[in-house]
């Protein structure tokens, strides 16, 4: 069962004790209409009574507090005032929030737990999500990182502007998250997908963290999101697997092919020593075979986007370019790891868009103003791994190959038999020691320290 908090003790469950200040109230200087802006009859009384059950005066409560030691700003939704709805005061509080964080380069945390908008208000409560959608977007184009939690319940416009709109969305274990409210959802619909562990799966939240786990997991993203960033690229993760440059194209392909070869999640663990995953592709999908996310290497930042040796979907493409981007927006270096055997390229990927899904990442790398280092750690097929890599500083390991095409696929269709594909890989030169020599790749990367080239060899 989900726990329904005030707002004041959502914030102290997160924050450091007596750090919360809350910011002032400015008032705009006109005294309200009666009953509101559409003198809805009641509405003052509704108000009174709200604010009488909850101490507050308004349906959000917003300041700065430390966060096992680092300070943000923060926005907490009292669910018990008027169902947390947004009005125009509320629009003020957030407004003045965001202005706050960006003056004192704060990063800014929301928990959020709204029905909506407030219905009293009309129009005019349903404007100020354009007011938090100017924010978060003025937020975002100054380099701060904006993070949601999402409580329970966070529908309507809350969760489609605060919530789905921050960079990073965590979300309470059965919370309900949705667009749709309970009460105007159709009759028939999965209760499921407005869920939180619905929207995870659907690729639209991050993680679904435990209360209990909430304080150290949000202290571990503002950690990492405030760590010094590297100026020039991160150097590769050394190899895990130390083995002999194979002696032919064939070779190449049957060592990257092992299945006991180390796969990108040995290779995260063992660069990273803090690492946080990000999750989904924000349009309804997400790829196992893809891993993301940002973590601490020597105490520096660094975002990462890894395959792990399966066919890449379009949503795995989706989620590597907006960590891409995100990255780039907050200055963090990216660690790209490259091993597929190719893009996915059944019906379903098809129509799930997979040569958009893989241009955008072809954009996003090729735009990305921060350093970009790509490590090749197995199979480099085709375009589909060629995505995620990073243009003059792509490393390769011993066990790994990089083709055009598989060479299988390349014997069929220059109409060879099956057989002749061991001798086809050598015509297409996929060897790391050839990749190097083609100018394809920096190195070859050592099992002793990242970085550390091998010889090319012949």
């Amino acid at each position: 069962m989900t726990i329904r908090q005030s707002a004041r003790a959502a914030i102290a469950s997160v924050t450091d004790p007596g750090s919360f200040t809350e910011l002032p109230v400015t008032a705009d200087g006109d005294e309200p209409a009666p009953d509101g802006p559409l003198g809805w009859a009641g509405y003052d009384d509704s108000r009174a009574r709200a604010a009488l059950r909850t101490g507050e005066d308004e349906s959000v409560v917003t300041g700065t507090a430390l966060i096992d030691g680092r300070q943000a700003v923060l926005i907490s939704f009292e669910f018990g005032f008027l169902g947390g709805s947004l009005g125009h005061r509320t629009g003020d509080r957030i407004e003045a929030a965001y202005a706050h964080a960006r003056a004192h380069r704060l990063p800014l945390v929301s928990l959020i737990a709204t029905g909506g908008s407030r219905m009293q208000e009309g129009m005019l409560a349903l404007t100020q999500l354009q007011r938090a959608a100017r924010q978060s977007a003025l937020t975002r184009a100054a380099g701060l990182p904006q993070i949601a939690v999402l409580r329970d319940p966070t529908t309507g416009g809350g969760w489609a502007t605060l919530g789905a709109g921050a960079d990073v969305v965590l979300a309470l274990p059965g919370a309900q998250v949705g667009f749709a409210g309970s009460r105007v959802r159709p009759a028939d619909a999965d209760p499921a997908a407005y869920t939180a562990e619905g929207q995870f799966a659907a690729g639209h939240v991050d993680a679904v963290v435990p209360l209990p786990e909430l304080p150290a997991n949000l202290a571990a993203w503002l950690r990492v999101l405030a760590a010094p960033r590297s100026a020039g690229p991160v150097a590769p993760p050394a190899a895990l697997a130390d083995v002999a440059l194979p002696p032919t194209g064939w070779d190449a392909v049957r060592g990257a092919r092992r299945p006991e070869r180390p796969r990108a999640r040995q290779y995260l663990d063992a660069y990273f020593d803090l690492r946080l995953p990000l999750s989904g592709d924000r349009a309804g999908g997400t790829d196992p075979g893809m891993l993301c996310g940002f973590g601490l290497r020597e105490g520096r930042a660094v975002a990462y986007a890894a395959q792990c040796g399966t066919a890449t979907r379009p949503a795995g493409y989706r989620t590597a370019a907006r960590v891409i981007r995100l990255a780039d927006r907050l200055g963090v270096p990216v660690l790209t790891l490259v091993d597929t055997p190719g893009a996915a390229n059944d019906a379903a990927a098809e129509h799930a868009g997979a040569g958009a899904a893989i241009a955008d990442t072809f954009a996003a790398l090729a735009s990305a103003t921060v350093p970009v280092t790509t490590l090749l750690i197995g199979e480099g097929g085709s375009g589909g791994a060629l995505a995620l890599a990073a243009p003059g500083h792509t490393w390769v390991t011993p066990d790994s190959y990089f083709s055009v095409i598989a060479p299988e696929l390349a014997a069929a269709i220059l109409k060879r038999p099956p057989e002749a594909a061991p001798a086809t890989a050598e015509q297409l030169r996929i060897r790391p020691q050839d990749l190097v020599a083609l100018g394809v790749a920096r190195g070859i990367v050592s099992p002793r320290t990242p970085g550390t080239p091998e010889a090319p060899g012949a």
